[in-house]
């Protein structure tokens, strides 16, 4: 099992950035690859960005060159995925779920809401 907590979400303007953390407990050596997606409202939850566990990232279109996955799984006990959002726009309002695969299946967060106001 994986636990996954999320933090870092909030109410931002447009152009302005926020970060987001993600800390994996609990069975973290089953890891192969940590990630962020969100869901807006209405929508289906869609790929943000991945990284895996030795940093290869991707990113959605929609990102790219805005929001940086970073990692840092050092750690024997926890596993760290961090999300920095830059010039955020009003369609990145969305829950944002932090996600980990491992080969036994996805677990994922509760999510953090983030809101970009015009």
């Amino acid at each position: 099992q994986v636990q996954l907590a999320e933090s870092g979400g909030g109410l931002v303007q447009a152009g302005g950035s926020l970060g987001l953390s993600c800390v994996a407990s609990g069975s973290i050596f089953r890891i192969n690859a940590m990630g962020w997606y969100r869901q807006a409202p209405g929508k289906q939850r869609e790929l943000v960005a991945t990284i895996t566990s030795i940093g290869i990232t991707n990113y959605a279109d929609s990102v790219k060159g805005r929001f940086t996955i970073s990692r840092d799984n050092a750690k024997n006990t926890v596993y760290l995925v961090y999300l920095q959002m830059n010039s955020l726009k009003t369609e990145d309002t969305a829950v944002y779920y932090c996600n980990a695969a491992t080969i036994r299946g996805a677990y994922w967060g509760q999510g953090t809401q983030v809101s970009v106001s015009s």
